[in-house]
């Protein structure tokens, strides 16, 4: 996924056409698409521990994995990178990821329908989380967050983007396991598109503070529905992306809130003399709304999984979204 940090960078300007003096406390991002108004930029820290914990339990994957000692050679062929010995990599007839087998992924907590409704693991939401199926699958989140989560954490601070991306990896497991029956699945692409919808709800409920709205907010959307055109391709879990970008865009509205800019030039004056409120109404609308539909969707998604119901006998269309076949390939993902 090529995802790129996309706020609008402009110039605001008073009824004479020439820009008021900032106040004491005004930042402008070292971004090239915008400018904003907070009290500080926070150092971020929570995004690279991310990726350390990912390339670190990729490295415990591949070690309980042990290609050399697990393998089939009149099955499957010969490990890939013998040299690295138990770190080495399944053949590429089986996994072309240069990564461990799927009964490894398995037994160390990828998610799976039946292991989740059948067998009560529903502690298995999270961990798929942290689990990649190769080193290209890694390589290809971990550039996505630090490219996008380190610019939220340093706007946002650890708490709310750390927020953002675990509801959003767990909505994201919860949709696929109710569409997708016959697979496992792994990775951190739905906690990544999270961020992605968390940055297009920011971009809309603090629309008051941006310049050049409407290039931010197209070339977001193009960004966006590209990753998830590229979802429907085969062996890629879009509903995942989907889960984790539709929880990710209801936080922003709930956890990304900005102060007005009006306000926020103001806010030092008396309260008499500021002339704006510090929030618009609808964002105090947006906020209200997307609490009901996060526990709204929360709730029913949990339900109909523990009730172990099959999302696909609700919409007969549905599975289109996770893979479309063609002449050149099959899907088996209800």
């Amino acid at each position: 996924m090529g995802n790129r940090d996309l706020e609008s960078r402009g110039t605001w300007k008073n009824n004479r056409g020439a820009p008021p003096p900032p106040p004491a406390n005004y930042y402008t991002s070292s971004s090239p698409y915008y400018t904003e108004s907070l009290d500080k930029q926070w150092t971020s820290w929570l995004v690279p521990m991310i990726v350390v914990a990912n390339v670190a339990m990729f490295l415990i994957i591949m070690i309980v994995n042990d290609c050399p000692k697990h393998q089939n050679l009149s099955i499957e062929g010969k490990c890939v990178a013998r040299f690295l010995g138990r770190l080495s990599f399944q053949p590429l007839k089986e996994n072309p990821l240069f990564g461990p087998s799927s009964s490894t992924l398995e037994k160390l907590g990828a998610l799976e329908w039946k292991k989740v409704v059948n067998d009560n693991e529903a502690w298995r939401l999270v961990s798929c989380i942290w689990l990649h199926a190769g080193v290209i699958h890694l390589l290809a989140n971990m550039l996505s967050l630090v490219f996008i989560g380190i610019r939220l954490e340093q706007q946002f601070g650890f708490a709310r983007v750390g927020v953002i991306y675990m509801l959003s990896g767990i909505g994201g497991s919860i949709l696929s396991t109710l569409f997708i029956k016959n697979n496992i699945s792994v990775g951190a692409s739905g906690a990544l598109f999270g961020l992605l919808g968390a940055m297009l709800s920011e971009l809309l409920t603090n629309w008051t503070i941006y310049a050049n709205k409407a290039a931010a907010l197209i070339t977001l959307v193009i960004i966006i529905l590209i990753n998830l055109a590229v979802g429907i391709l085969p062996h890629v879990d879009n509903f995942a992306h989907i889960g984790g970008f539709l929880t990710g865009f209801l936080l922003g509205f709930v956890l990304l809130v900005r102060p007005q800019f009006s306000w926020q030039e103001r806010r030092h004056l008396p309260i008499e003399a500021r002339g704006k409120s510090k929030y618009t109404i609808f964002q105090y609308v947006f906020w209200i709304l997307s609490m009901i539909l996060l526990i709204a969707g929360f709730a029913v998604g949990l339900v109909m999984l523990f009730k172990g119901e099959n999302g696909n006998d609700h919409c007969s269309w549905c599975h289109y979204l996770s893979c479309v076949p063609t002449s050149r390939w099959h899907c088996n993902n209800r």
